[in-house]
Formats: C-alpha cells, sequence, structure tokens
C-alpha cells in the first residue's frame, strides 16, 4: 500500500515538473570524473571483490564517496581500495585521507599522478522540483549484464539517471537533498548533478518500504555536508555559483537580440533618412535664399554702377563744353570703367540652376566633418580589455576572469598568436595535449566580441582532434591574407569533429585599455 502511494506520489511530481534544462553533453562530461570504487581483499596470489561504490573526482587525484563505501577497509588491514575510471586506462589503486562517518563522506588519494577531471561544484541553493541527474555504478545494472570481478575493475561507463528535487525534507543525520533520480546498490558516494552537470549533493541512500523493497525517494548528501568535509580536509574544489542556462535558450536570446538589433538599425536608418530629408530641405531653401539675394544684389550693383557711369559721363560731356581736355579724359575713363563694371557684376550673379549645387555643396560639408579620420580602435585594432556579459554567456566549469587582448588588422593576437580567417570569421581552434577540453576562440573587429566555445571531449574524440591538430600548421603573425584563410580552412577540419552545441560559451565585451 505505501509503495503504491509512493508511486503515485512520484506520477503528481513528475507531472509538475519545470521542462528539463539538461543539455545532455554536459551531464556526459561531467560523468567522465565519475569513478567506481571497488575494495578488493588479496593475498598475494588471488584477489576477491568485497564491495563497490561510487565516487568523483574533486581534483585530478582526489575522489569523494560514501564513508559506508569504504568503511570495512577500517576494519581489514588486508583490504585495498582501488578507483576505476570510466574510460581509459584501468583502475588504479587509492588510499583513505579523510572520513567522516557522521555525514557518511570519505576523501581517497590515488596513488601516483592522478588524471581525472575534476567536478564543478554548485555552492547554491538546489531549488524544490529542479532537474536533477544520478550518475553511478549500480549494481543491479551489473548483475543483469552479468558483469564479471574481471570487468568491475575495467573501465565502464557510468549509468546516468534523472528525476527532480522533493521538496526541502532532510534526515535526521546529516543534512540531505530528497530527490526521485533512481539509485541502485553500487551508486552510493556517486555525484547528484543539476541541469549543467555541476555537482549539488553526494548520493548517500534510498528510503524503503514496508516489503523491504526499494521505493522512489533518494537522499543526497547537501552541498553544506560536502564543502564543510572539503575545507576541513584542506581541499580547495572548483565551485560555479551562476545560473544554469541552456545553449539553446542562449541562441534563442541571440536570435531575439539580433533581431532586435536590425530593428533598431532600419529605425536609426530611417531616422537618418528623415533627417537627411530635413537637412535637404533646409539646404535647399538656405541656398535659394542666398542664390536669390545675391542675385538682387549683383542687380543693385549693377544699377548702382550704370547710375555713376552716367553721373561720370555727364561730367566728361559738361568738361568737353568747357575745353578741359584733361578733365574730359579722366571723366570719360571712369564713366567707361563704371559701365564694365555694372557689366561684370550682372553677369557674375549667380544663376537660378546653381541653386541645387549650393545646396549640395551645403550638405557636404557636415558628412566631411562626420567622416574624420576614425582611431585604430573604430576598426576593433588596439589593445583591449573584454570583460563577460553573463547573460550572454553559460558558464559551468570554467573561471571568469577579463581578457586582455591586443588585435592587429591581420589577425595577431597579443603580438604572437595568428588567427585564422574563413566564412565564421576570425577564429582559432585549441586542442591541448593534457585535459580533454577543445576550446574556439572568436574575435568579431566591427563589435569587438571576443566569444570562446569549450567543448568537453571525450576520449576517442580528443584522440582524433589532436591528430587533425598534428596536420596543421599555425602561421606565424604577418604571413599576409592568403596565409591566414588557409589556416582558417585548415581549422575547419577540426571543427567538424566537435559536437553539435558547446558546453561553454562565454562572450567578452571588449573595451580600449587606457
Amino acid at each position: 500500500m505505501l509503495l503504491r502511494r509512493l508511486v503515485f506520489a512520484l506520477f503528481l511530481l513528475l507531472l509538475s515538473a519545470p521542462p528539463a534544462l539538461a543539455e545532455p553533453a554536459d551531464i556526459a562530461a561531467a560523468s567522465r570524473g565519475v569513478v567506481r570504487v571497488v575494495i578488493i581483499q588479496s593475498d598475494g596470489t588471488s584477489a576477491s571483490l568485497i564491495g563497490h561504490g561510487t565516487g568523483f573526482a574533486v581534483a585530478p587525484n582526489l575522489v569523494v564517496t560514501n564513508a559506508h563505501v569504504v568503511e570495512a577497509l577500517r576494519q581489514d588491514d588486508s583490504l585495498i581500495a582501488g578507483v576505476v575510471p570510466p574510460e581509459g586506462r584501468a583502475g588504479v589503486q587509492a588510499r583513505v585521507v579523510a572520513f567522516s562517518p557522521g555525514n557518511d563522506l570519505a576523501l581517497l588519494r590515488i596513488d601516483g599522478k592522478g588524471m581525472l577531471p575534476a567536478a564543478t561544484l554548485y555552492p547554491g541553493a538546489v531549488q524544490d522540483g529542479a532537474e536533477v541527474f544520478a550518475v553511478g555504478y549500480p549494481g543491479n545494472v551489473d548483475l543483469a549484464q552479468g558483469l564479471s570481478m574481471a570487468d568491475l575493475v575495467n573501465p565502464q561507463t557510468a549509468v546516468k539517471t534523472r528525476g527532480y528535487v522533493s521538496g526541502g525534507r532532510s534526515s535526521r543525520q546529516f543534512d540531505t537533498i530528497l530527490h526521485t533520480a533512481p539509485l541502485g546498490s553500487g551508486n552510493s558516494g556517486g555525484p547528484l548533478l543539476d541541469s549543467c552537470g555541476r555537482v549539488v549533493g553526494v548520493n548517500s541512500f534510498g528510503t524503503v518500504s514496508d516489503n523491504g523493497t526499494d521505493s522512489a525517494f533518494y537522499f543526497a548528501i547537501s552541498m553544506r555536508e560536502l564543502a564543510s568535509f572539503l575545507r576541513q580536509a584542506g581541499v580547495e574544489a572548483h565551485t560555479s555559483g551562476l545560473p544554469c542556462t541552456s545553449i539553446a535558450d542562449l541562441d534563442r536570446a541571440e536570435s531575439e537580440r539580433a533581431a532586435g538589433e536590425q530593428s533598431r538599425l532600419a529605425a536609426e536608418k530611417e531616422a537618418r533618412s528623415a533627417a537627411h530629408d530635413r537637412a535637404s530641405d533646409k539646404a535647399q531653401r538656405e541656398a535659394e535664399r542666398a542664390v536669390l539675394s545675391e542675385r538682387d544684389n549683383g542687380m543693385a550693383l549693377a544699377a548702382l554702377l550704370l547710375v555713376a557711369a552716367l553721373g561720370a559721363g555727364g561730367w566728361a560731356f559738361l568738361q568737353a563744353q568747357r575745353g578741359n581736355d584733361r578733365g574730359m579724359k579722366i571723366a570719360g575713363a571712369l564713366a567707361g570703367a563704371l559701365v564694365l563694371g555694372a557689366v561684370l557684376a550682372w553677369m557674375l550673379r549667380p544663376s537660378l540652376a546653381s541653386i541645387d549645387e549650393r545646396a549640395k555643396d551645403m550638405l557636404a560639408e557636415p558628412e566631411a566633418s562626420a567622416s574624420a579620420e576614425p582611431s585604430p580602435l573604430a576598426s576593433g585594432a588596439g589593445r583591449m580589455t573584454c570583460v563577460i556579459d553573463t547573460s550572454r554567456s553559460r558558464v559551468t566549469v570554467s573561471d571568469i576572469t577579463d581578457v586582455p587582448l591586443e588585435w592587429s588588422a591581420d589577425g595577431c593576437v597579443n603580438g604572437r598568436t595568428q588567427y585564422g580567417l574563413a566564412q565564421d570569421g576570425w577564429s582559432r581552434v585549441l586542442v591541448p595535449a593534457s585535459e580533454e577540453t577543445i576550446s574556439v576562440t572568436h574575435y568579431d573587429p566591427a563589435s569587438r566580441s571576443y566569444t570562446v566555445e569549450r567543448f568537453l571531449m571525450g576520449l576517442d574524440a580528443m584522440t582524433r582532434a589532436r591528430a587533425e591538430r598534428q596536420k596543421i600548421v599555425a602561421p606565424a603573425c604577418g604571413s599576409g591574407e592568403d596565409e591566414t584563410r588557409r589556416f582558417g580552412a585548415a581549422q575547419q577540419a577540426i571543427k567538424a569533429l566537435l559536437p553539435s552545441e558547446p558546453n561553454e560559451r562565454m562572450r567578452y565585451n571588449c573595451q580600449p585599455t587606457p
């Protein structure tokens, strides 16, 4: 009866659950750091499996698990612990370095050099109804597959189940999260992940119904308990408290932003056109007034000069009557000059046809001032500081810091790294040799926008990407446009191996550095 009620409660919970925001690639990427923890008894010649559970890396050589998973080690010195990663090499031996039965937590250190990808912890409160994922190695799956002991100590992909946080109820022994992501024996010590693949708890135990069977509700040790445990053990795990936004949500927001930007540009173009029309009308009116005024002034001057010429002619005639030849010549010359001036004043008047040309000249002057020589940064070049725009970014595991960037018009960054030029603009693909992450960086000089997309890859995919990278020779800065385009085309072979969506997308706005 109790089991039936629990199933009905679970059905109601699923009906009211919010839509999933999880990126499958994030859960898969987080699972790379989830390991099987095995307890083995060995007499030097043979070995037997005593028990197993799950753990997850908080550092390349440190694994968190449940205290009850490794409790037998403290009671029997002949037992050894092993950590089996989900891919790549076989298991390695480990030892317990911190043990806290009060909240069912333990910390293992891998012998030798650890290479596990560390998980990212979410330090915030988990909301009721939030989607969560349990990752681990349930024994009932191993049994159904017919796995042998040899199989259990070799790399196996972890099992992932999905559920939801179910209320704020906690166990009395220590602070826990109640959830519905199915667990089985062997899941103990595995992580409970949020939709971005960040650890929000450590799976510990499930409820039991009246008939002794596993029920549909489970408990994970809360981040409050885990953070305190790691702090006391001297471990500084990586955390990220940013809101969990899906790439699909970002793409939709970018589409809306682009549409809004196009509307804004169209409105600005329309406004500029209207302003140009108003300025054109004003220039036309002013040019018309100026030309008509100059024509009137020319006519008035010509008339004035003619009147003066007539006066000078009369004075010359009077001097001739008096027999004053010298005075007659002077007055006659003056009259002729005045007549010539009147003719020139009349002929030099602006024509009515010049009104349009005058208006064009008046419009061209402010446009010439507006198109003065731009600064180098107007084209996105120069020394800048790039600051992340969290509203346009999805960050799950990376640290957030400002990025100094010095961009040259030929695609050289910081004077030493040449970017490739292709249809998607300027970019550089980074394929590191020591981690399973590929980063693609873009820079858009027009908007001074710097973007980093990170893809958390599996071991096989990284091997293929590294092989492609070995075929490419990056040109030195200043090699010319042909080389940058050749490099940009060559990088497409690596981009073709990447998933359709990145795990992280970080957009930065770049501003000039004083």
